[in-house]
C-alpha cells in the first residue's frame, strides 16, 4: 500500500485529485491533505524517515495560499518522490530541480495521472533501507566554513559548534570555548547544510549541536529545556509539539 499525502489548498482540486488515485490505485492511503507552506513544514519535520512509517509519495500543489510550495524545501528535506501539480506551466524547471518525478498540469485528466504513476514505478528503485539513502545523502553536508571577519577569512570546523542563534536578525556561531563568530546565513539555509544526525533545529532562534548538550530539563507544559556546555544569551525550548522528534534525535 502507498502512503499518499496531497499538499492542496483547494478543497475541490484535493478531492478531485483523490477521487483519481482511488480509481487509478485502489491499494493506497491518503496520510494526509496539507493546505499551506506552514502546514507542511510542521509535518515534514515530524517525520521520522528511518522508520517504515513515511510518505511514499507527495503531491504537491505550487500555488498555495501563503506562497509558492517550493519554499517547504527550504525549511525541510522531503525524501520521496513529488508530482507537482499547477495551473501553470513556468515552473518545470525549477520543479524537476527537487525530487520531483513529474508536473502535471490542471486540470488532471485520468490518462496524465496513470503516465506519471508509471513513470513512478520505471524509475530506478530507492534503497529499502532509508538509512542508506540518509547516507548517501551526508556527504553533502559541511564539515567546515570560511567565516569573514574583517580583513580574513576564519577557518570554522562544525565540530567546534556548540550552536548557531539568530541575534538581531544576525547569525551567530557560539563555540564549544565560548567564542562567537558571526556568519552571513540565516538559520533556515543553514540547517540544510548541517548532518541532521549531529543538529538539531530547536527553535526558531537556535539550531543545537548533539555534542554540546549537557542538560535537559521538564520545563511547564510538557515542554523541555536544554543547557548546553558554553552560556547561551537565552534558554533554548524546545515546544511540546517538538519534543517527540527531539528525544527521537537525541538517542539515536
Amino acid at each position: 500500500m502507498k502512503n499518499i499525502v496531497i499538499i492542496e489548498d483547494e478543497h475541490i482540486a484535493a478531492q478531485h485529485l483523490q477521487r483519481l488515485l482511488a480509481d487509478t490505485l485502489p491499494d493506497i492511503h491518503i496520510e494526509t491533505t496539507l493546505q499551506s507552506i506552514e502546514e507542511s513544514v510542521e509535518y515534514f519535520k515530524s517525520i521520522d524517515w528511518n522508520s517504515t512509517q513515511h510518505p511514499d509519495l507527495v503531491f504537491m500543489d505550487i500555488h498555495l495560499a501563503d506562497g509558492i510550495s517550493f519554499r517547504i524545501f527550504d525549511h525541510v528535506q522531503v525524501l520521496c518522490p513529488i508530482i507537482f501539480t499547477t495551473a501553470y506551466d513556468q515552473y518545470a524547471l525549477d520543479a524537476f530541480k527537487v525530487n520531483a518525478i513529474d508536473y502535471l498540469l490542471k486540470p488532471i485528466s485520468p490518462d496524465d495521472l496513470r503516465h506519471a504513476l508509471h513513470k513512478l514505478d520505471t524509475l530506478v528503485p530507492v534503497p529499502s533501507n532509508i538509512t542508506q539513502a540518509l547516507s548517501a545523502l551526508t556527504q553533502h553536508y559541511r564539515s567546515h566554513f570560511l567565516v569573514p571577519h574583517r580583513d580574513k577569512l576564519i577557518p570554522l570546523s562544525v565540530n567546534q559548534i556548540a550552536c548557531f542563534y539568530l541575534e538581531d536578525k544576525i547569525t551567530r556561531a557560539l563555540l564549544l570555548d565560548g567564542q562567537q563568530l558571526s556568519l552571513d546565513r540565516p538559520l533556515d539555509s543553514l540547517m540544510e547544510l548541517l548532518d541532521p544526525a549531529t543538529f538539531f533545529r530547536a527553535n526558531r532562534q537556535y539550531i543545537v549541536a548533539h555534542q554540546a548538550i549537557t542538560e535537559i530539563s521538564i520545563w511547564p507544559i510538557s515542554k523541555l529545556a536544554l543547557t548546553l556546555s558554553v552560556p547561551t544569551p537565552e534558554r533554548i525550548i524546545i515546544s511540546k509539539a517538538r519534543v517527540p522528534e527531539f528525544k527521537n534525535w537525541y538517542t539515536k
